[in-house]
């Protein structure tokens, strides 16, 4: 079992370095190949996104020496001298290896950890390196088991439950608010990018009859056709907000656009039915003292901070759990390649030994030519009986020693003896 895992990410390496040594979908297929024409380098597996670029590798030799290639390999590719990317590197080997892309599937090693993209992306690197003809072996085994282990992970702790973007942020509150979203009516004031984020995520939840008003009308036109709502006059916007149950605001207006007295006769429009402010303009478009009125909830863009902090420490926590998990999954599939390190010894050693009971048996019919068919069939089962029974201690003993540190120079012991093939 020799693997080896070399890359950089935003961990060790800028946005500026991350982005030259990044490997884009169509060359892909040319690099894994190259990769396997390295010597003693039988699979291969890259991934590269925004925040990582990294190549696991099985290799036939000894690892060590595998990490010098793949790094050196790297740098070769983008036409880089090796002391340029040398400092952003990292290396795994063996059981850390395996450990690293687990837990980058898991998004235990992601830049905001439990985000769901990530997987993703390991799939669809794990499909283009199948194309590609790379994998087949037991590093297609590792990465198989990647995947179960990031459905792990995301089930069994709460990495995933809490939102930690401000615009989900919001989502999530309306939510707490209202109890379902589903066919609620959203004003979007202000056409900003973080707006139409979180509108987004707002009709995404099941929030409907988007609105849009800004002071420019052709962006209001403009991003209610993306949202598929209608724009409506600024002008008018308390009007329209009358008629709705979140009011979202991001403008870039010096002064408040909604007032205390402007909450009061919305409220009063909607015989209190409630409604949710989302502020995220800086500075506020909402005056604070809204939020000292009943039915009416108003939280600004560091509220929604708070928010999120609270979830990342949150996720922190989760993640914790996660970690257990890819520790447990890690020993388990290390226990079960090393099983397989055993596997072609015990088979060539039954191999070996039927071989020496079919002579055997050859040399004893020609000698008693007259035995019965019956005879045969009893002498055949007795020396398979025994065969058996002989190999059923040793057997036993290979499986075992596969888990052990110096195992595998005991199962080379076991070769010799037995005169199997190297």
């Amino acid at each position: 079992m020799n693997f080896c895992l070399v890359g950089l990410s935003y961990k060790t390496a800028p946005v500026e370095v991350r982005e030259r040594l990044a490997i884009p979908e169509e060359r892909l297929g040319e690099a894994l190949r190259s990769v396997v024409s390295l010597p003693g380098i039988p699979e291969a597996f890259i991934l590269s996104t925004c925040n990582r670029v990294e190549i696991f590798a099985r290799s036939q030799t000894d690892e060590g020496n595998s990490a010098s290639e793949l790094a050196q390999f790297l740098a070769r590719f983008h036409d880089r001298e090796f002391s340029e990317i040398e400092p952003y590197l990292y290396q795994f080997r063996q059981r850390e290896a395996i450990r690293h892309i687990f837990r980058v599937a898991g998004s235990l090693d992601s830049m905001i950890v439990g985000e769901s993209q990530i997987l993703g992306q390991v799939k669809t690197a794990y499909a283009l390196a199948h194309a590609a003809g790379t994998l087949g072996g037991v590093l297609e085994e590792v990465l198989s088991r990647s995947f179960s282990v990031a459905k792990r992970i995301r089930t069994e702790t709460g990495i995933a439950s809490s939102a930690v973007s401000v615009s989900y942020a919001a989502v999530e509150l309306a939510r707490k608010i209202f109890g379902s979203l589903e066919g609620k009516h959203v004003l979007v004031i202000g056409a900003g990018k973080m707006s139409e984020l979180a509108a987004k995520h707002l009709i995404n939840s099941g929030a409907s009859n988007i609105l849009v008003t800004n002071r420019t009308p052709e962006r209001a036109e403009e991003m209610a056709a993306m949202l598929r709502g209608r724009a409506v006059p600024f002008d008018k916007l308390l009007e329209y907000a009358a008629k709705c149950d979140i009011v979202l605001s991001s403008t870039g207006s010096p002064h408040f656009i909604i007032r205390k007295a402007d909450a009061q006769r919305l409220l009063s429009e909607r015989r209190n039915r409630p409604m949710f402010f989302i502020d995220i303009a800086v500075p506020r478009d909402i005056d604070p003292e809204v939020n000292t009125l009943d039915n009416l909830f108003l939280y600004d863009i560091d509220d929604l901070q708070k928010v999120v902090d609270a979830n990342l420490k949150e996720r922190l926590r989760e993640a914790q759990k996660g970690e257990v998990i890819a520790d447990e999954e890690v020993e388990k599939l290390v226990r079960r390649l090393k099983t397989l390190d055993v596997v072609p010894t015990i088979v060539e050693l039954q191999g070996h030994l039927e071989q020496i009971r079919r002579n055997e048996l050859s040399r004893l019919h020609s000698q008693f030519g007259n035995l019965t068919q019956e005879q045969r069939e009893a002498i055949d089962m007795l020396t398979k009986g025994m065969v058996n029974k002989i190999l059923h201690s040793p057997i036993s003993h290979l499986k075992n020693l596969a888990q052990h540190p110096d195992g595998l120079k005991v199962v080379e012991t076991v070769r010799k003896i037995f005169n199997l093939k190297e």
